[in-house]
């Protein structure tokens, strides 16, 4: 197939008669794109590369960005001047017009997906403490999903937490159960993306 052409109309105003149809293989090729679209789509690509600019340096590593675009994020992370931040991300706009978005948005939206998973972690772990605390079958359906659980430390906690309950003191017992379900549920990994962690984020500063 070949290359489509693509003409704006800001530049385009030749007469129909002046430009012969022998002159073009493939009509159909054609994409008029306005001044606006154009003006839309460098916008879209300025803002996909500001919201690289907070990711970690391991995670901008895979995407194999240019090495020009690669340090210019970096550099924007140092900065602290708003004039400076924003005359860099005007310039990783620029940059980034030279780069196939696709790769980038993939790892925003796992990224994302990171976000919606650690919440439905968090929630999942925080019915199981309700749960715990009104089903009394609730401790052995746990004990399948977690054998090597202390199960004496849990049935002693979920006690002090429905006593706390009752007697409407400060739920500290209620707090220690959910810090237990975390030890052993853990959160799960994303598929394709290396969670980084607190020794990472030190190690590239």
């Amino acid at each position: 197939m070949g290359m489509r052409r693509i003409w704006y109309h800001t530049v385009f105003h030749a007469p129909a008669a002046a430009m012969p149809a022998e002159d073009f293989e493939h009509q159909d090729d054609i994409i008029y794109v306005s001044k606006s679209e154009m003006k839309r789509d460098m916008l879209a690509l300025q803002e996909l590369g500001e919201a690289l600019i907070p990711l970690d340096k391991k995670l901008l590593a895979t995407l194999n960005l240019p090495e020009k675009l690669y340090d210019a994020l970096i550099e924007a992370k140092r900065l602290t001047a708003h004039g400076a931040i924003s005359r860099q991300k005007q310039y990783i706009g620029k940059l980034i017009r030279n780069v196939d978005p696709a790769p980038i948005r993939e790892l925003l939206d796992k990224i994302a997906g990171v976000s919606d998973r650690h919440s439905a972690w968090l929630h999942r772990l925080e019915r199981l403490r309700e749960q715990l605390m009104t089903d009394p079958k609730a401790l052995e359906k746990l004990l399948e999903e977690c054998p090597t659980m202390d199960i004496q430390r849990m049935r002693q906690l979920v006690r002090n937490a429905q006593k706390e309950r009752e007697q409407t003191k400060p739920p500290k017992a209620f707090r220690e159960i959910f810090q237990l379900l975390k030890e052993y549920i853990p959160e799960p990994p994303i598929p394709g993306l290396t969670k980084v962690t607190d020794t990472d984020e030190q190690t590239s500063e």
